[in-house]
């Protein structure tokens, strides 16, 4: 048997059986790859009519037992079509592939179908940090006998007074009891902040307007790699006096420097995505480096301590090894983090770093892109959401000792981990579940959530905070994403939000000329909210709806809970409406398409899940309904403006209804802005805007 099919003991036994797929993972599927691509238009004539549909069930009140993709009990035969290939031109991949365009073992392709686990036992004893000491040539034992003499860099380190910072037993007292001190500030790039701590004595945080590199006190090699790394993302606006950082990965990184929880909720897939993904590689591998040159120094000196002199002074591990755990949402994601590490630690041409299994690496987590259909047309953010390997069912463990990275290292031998919610999920379970395992994450020091506005349209009960200290990076305020900041992070040095309200709002992008009708629902607190709605729709909305003039109404339902129980009223009352979600066949959405355009249906249930998904062109919408405000303010204008894709559009009479309470605060500003939020909220009247296409 090859050694690559061998596998630690660690993880042997809970891999062994196969894992439930969860329906997101069956709905990723649809997006991978296919035999066949066919455009939308001519989808929607090849299709036959006679192939139906089928989604879970629900009894009227929605109270059907829901599986483990927040979506109910799929029916077997009901498995998406294989459809439309997603990638992006310049994926990681292709840079990562350069060296070893060739040869990628296809046992490891995903498409290949169910992959067995691997992982990497033969390098053990190489990368264990119990076995190995410092080398004189790297420079890095030079670097700590330097910090070792010198009291003020010793001091000045976030590293070290991080690692270092002993609380005393009043302070944790007071921590435990005094309420925790807030302040507001305000920085150059980034905004407007919000900073609480629970430490009565805390260093007021400024923004850096100069970074010297060497004030970062950066683990070599990084500070000569991290310019050339960085280099793509730099202009010639940047001052000469700060040729390493943007003003974006200046300001976020001073945060991420002194050890702070960052919640950052203007992540841009398009915009601004990459080089945030940079400033957090950077310094979760400046973590590692220093924190695995320290424990092989510390190696050296115990070595050459004399016979009886005690060894147990130097505490500079955990219970266990893994340091950082990265959450991303795709294996595209780790591919392009795994490629930042190597570019980071590869001084130049000449000094190219072993990395292990990067062959199998490529095969895992690439993506051809000869597989993307041609005629494939979605939106930028689309594209660049669901570019290369979209695969969210994946985990692997990162070694890295001075010159050499093990991809494929056992978790309990891996500084980093990298790993999708649902490929944590299936390895840690669920209370009552036999094979569990979680031990390994006991000593994690930093969590990093990117892009967790995908995992609300995954599943967010995947999503698990428990660590010394975390970065999240969002495209989005969410009431969900700010409890986990809010109530789970329980760092000592305190947390830093950043809080900066739209102005403007998505309504202004809507460039068809429509009245837009919100009506404002009561409610008496926040778990009344569903049921409140549900009552509003069915009793002051949709009356209004029911007669036939009031055809081709699109009904767009956030959650998959409430269209479930809409599409259900709707059956019991034998209204003429058709339904489409995240579970519909490709049948299914080409026959509910061509009804609703020919108003053969009056009404179509919508999620918003499937739009995320798909993007679809819905054409003949001339009434629109948001049955909940979305969850992504953009997809508000992109609704609307669908129905410039009606025929016959000039003599068409449009309108657009809007449901909202007090408690959708954040998502009414992202689509009407701040300044006419707080009039909406305090008027408690509905509302009427019209939005003429030049806002």
């Amino acid at each position: 048997q090859s050694e690559n099919s061998d596998k630690s003991s660690a993880e042997s036994d809970s891999e062994t059986e196969v894992e439930q797929v969860s329906v997101y993972h069956k709905l990723l599927a649809t997006l991978n790859t296919s035999p066949e691509y066919e455009s939308e238009e001519e989808e929607d004539e090849s299709e036959s009519e006679d192939d139906g549909e089928s989604e879970p069930e629900m009894d009227s009140e929605g109270s059907e037992e829901m599986g483990e993709g927040d979506g109910g009990e799929e029916d077997k035969s009901d498995v998406p079509d294989q459809e439309e290939g997603i990638t992006a031109t310049g994926t990681a991949e292709q840079t990562l592939g350069q060296e070893e365009a060739d040869g990628a073992d296809t046992s490891c392709d995903p498409s290949h179908g169910v992959i067995e686990e691997f992982t990497d036992v033969k390098h053990e004893s190489e990368f264990s940090l119990e076995t190995n000491f410092m080398e004189e040539e790297s420079g890095d034992c030079n670097a700590d006998k330097q910090d070792g003499n010198s009291s003020q860099a010793f001091s000045e380190d976030p590293f070290k007074q991080h690692m270092d910072k002993e609380l005393e037993e009043k302070e944790v007292e007071k921590m435990s009891t005094l309420p925790k001190t807030s302040s507001q500030n305000k920085w150059p790039r980034l905004g407007q902040l919000s900073f609480s701590s629970a430490l009565e004595k805390c260093r007021p945080l400024k923004a850096d307007k100069e970074v010297d590199v060497k004030q970062l006190y950066l683990h070599k090699p990084l500070e000569i790699t991290w310019p050339r790394v960085n280099k793509q993302f730099l202009s010639s606006v940047n001052k000469p006096s700060d040729p390493f950082f943007t003003p974006l990965q200046r300001e976020l990184f001073c945060i991420m420097n002194t050890y702070r929880d960052l919640f950052y909720p203007e992540r841009n897939a398009l915009t601004n995505g990459e080089e945030i993904r940079h400033a957090y590689c950077l310094h979760a591998l400046n973590h590692v480096l220093k924190a695995n040159a320290q424990v092989l120094s510390n190696n050296a000196k115990r070595r050459d301590q004399k016979p009886g002199t005690d060894k147990d002074d130097y505490r500079d591990q955990g219970l266990t090894r893994p340091k950082v755990l990265m959450i991303v949402p795709f294996r595209e994601c780790a591919l392009r983090i795994v490629h930042i590490f190597i570019s980071l630690l590869e001084v130049n041409e000449k000094k190219k770093i072993d990395v292990s299994n990067k062959k199998r690496f490529k095969g895992e987590f690439g993506f051809d892109p000869e597989e993307k259909p041609p005629n494939l047309k979605r939106p930028e953010d689309y594209e660049a959401i669901f570019a290369g390997n979209i695969d969210d069912h994946f985990r692997i463990g990162v070694a890295i000792l001075q010159k050499s990275m093990r991809l494929y290292a056992p978790f309990y031998s891996s500084d980093i981990i990298i790993a999708s919610p649902l490929g944590m999920r299936t390895i840690i379970g669920a209370e009552g579940e036999k094979k569990r395992d979680f031990d390994f994450l006991s000593s994690i020091e930093m969590l990093i959530i990117d892009q967790a506005d995908v995992y609300l349209m995954q599943n967010w009960e995947h999503v698990l905070v428990r660590f010394l200290y975390v970065f999240i990076f969002v495209a989005l305020q969410d009431p969900q994403i700010n409890s986990v900041f809010n109530k789970h992070c329980y760092n000592y040095m305190g947390k830093v939000a950043i809080r900066n309200v739209p102005l403007s709002g998505s309504i202004s992008h809507v460039v068809v000329q429509l009245p837009h009708v919100f009506q404002r629902l009561e409610a008496e607190n926040l778990t009344s909210v569903i049921d409140t709605r549900f009552q509003f729709f069915i009793n002051k909305v949709l009356p209004e709806y029911r007669d036939a003039i009031m055809s081709h109404t699109l009904i767009y339902v956030p959650s998959y809970f409430d269209y479930v129980r809409l599409r259900n009223y709707f059956k019991k009352e034998q209204l003429n409406f058709t339904h489409i979600c995240e579970y519909t066949k490709k049948a299914g959405i080409c026959r509910a398409r061509r009804f609703f355009l020919k108003g053969e249906k009056q009404f179509l249930l919508f999620t918003e899940r499937f739009h995320f998904y798909k993007r679809y062109t819905i054409k003949g919408i001339r009434n629109l309904i948001f049955y909940e405000l979305p969850t992504y303010s953009h997809f508000y204008s992109e609704i609307c403006n669908m129905m410039k894709a009606t025929d016959n559009a000039a003599d068409a009479t449009w309108t657009c209804t809007v449901l909202y309470s007090k408690y959708d605060a954040q998502k009414l500003a992202a689509v009407v802005g701040v300044d006419r939020t707080a009039q909406m909220l305090q008027s408690k009247k509905n509302v009427h805007l019209f939005v003429t296409g030049e806002n």
